[in-house]
């Protein structure tokens, strides 16, 4: 559906956004875009929209060009729809207005059959006759969401959309919309720094470096076996820890503190690594974390800080050994 071929952008010469990226979206298909800020994700979905002239590739959608603002009188493309960090909405008028704005002004049964039905995907059912710019940020972004899905895109891009929404709201909405962009089979491209978003909802993710494609794959795939230090550190803390020469990357949830007892059948007498090479001795506690689940255990270990997971708090100065 979706081809992206050697996509290179710059907003001046000497400073790059994008290069060389490409990938392919399938119909239907969910795919998250991640990376560090000021990567290139935003510019990545302005570019796809149509809001910009590449310097280099091209994209197209089923077989038809994307092209930007100096072919097009309007810029943008009329089957997506883009969902900016900042949304466009009418201040002035109520959340029903907005959500109808595109919709039919012949058939107003089905326009407010319709306008109803997405005010529930996003939750705000309750809110429909309160004007805009009474409502707070994440109450906006959920009303832009609706407002994109009114004329069922084929495409949505997604800028952060999540950005504003309080956390007890968050994860029911997104099951919700990601449910039903799928039972409409509505493609999606989500650019997000919430790991939430790509391990939950989403087919595929892209990983994009220093302006690069630097990863591709399925969530599960690059959260399990991450190519780098970089892609972990996207899903969460990570230890990347220097054991006999060899560097090895484990999340916090993949070491355990082991008490005494299991450290002395496990480790030799030096002191040294265990055959099994899964024991590290003599690793310092040098802050406890409560993270309401378990605590987030920060030690000294050979000059290197390591992360781990542990069910109670450990007190500062204290000596133990970690498996892995």
């Amino acid at each position: 559906m979706l081809k992206v071929r050697d996509l290179s952008f710059a907003y001046s010469p000497e400073i790059p956004v994008l290069d060389g990226i490409s990938f392919d979206l399938e119909a239907g298909e969910h795919l998250c875009v991640m990376g560090e800020s000021g990567c290139g994700k935003s510019t990545l979905l302005k570019a796809i929209y149509g809001l910009l002239d590449l310097d280099k590739g091209n994209m197209s959608w089923k077989d038809q060009p994307i092209l930007g603002p100096a072919y097009n009188l309007v810029p943008g493309v009329p089957f997506f729809k883009y969902v900016a960090q900042e949304n466009d909405l009418m201040p002035f008028t109520t959340v029903s207005d907005n959500v109808s704005k595109y919709l039919s002004r012949i058939d107003m049964e089905e326009s407010k059959r319709r306008t109803e039905e997405l005010l529930e995907v996003i939750g705000m059912t309750d809110f429909a006759e309160i004007k805009v710019k009474n409502l707070s940020g994440g109450q906006k972004q959920r009303v832009a969401l609706a407002r994109a899905l009114a004329l069922n895109p084929e495409l949505l891009l997604l800028d952060e959309p999540f950005s504003q929404v309080d956390n007890f709201k968050k994860n029911s909405l997104r099951r919700t919309l990601f449910g039903y962009l799928k039972e409409k089979k509505i493609a999606c491209i989500v650019a997000t720094h919430d790991s939430d978003d790509a391990l939950s909802f989403s087919d595929r993710m892209v990983v994009i470096k220093e302006n690069r494609l630097h990863a591709t794959g399925s969530p599960s795939g690059l959260f399990k076996n991450p190519p780098s230090k970089y892609v972990a550190s996207l899903f969460d803390d990570v230890n990347e820890i220097n054991v006999n020469g060899e560097k090895i990357l484990l999340y916090p949830d993949q070491i355990r503190i082991v008490e005494d007892s299991e450290t002395t059948r496990k480790v030799s007498s030096s002191g040294k690594v265990s055959p099994s090479g899964k024991v590290l001795p003599s690793a310092m506690v040098l802050r406890s974390f409560y993270k309401g689940t378990h605590w987030l255990i920060q030690l000294s270990f050979q000059d290197q800080v390591v992360f781990v997971n542990h069910h109670e708090g450990v007190p500062v100065g204290q000596q133990v050994s970690l498996e892995f």
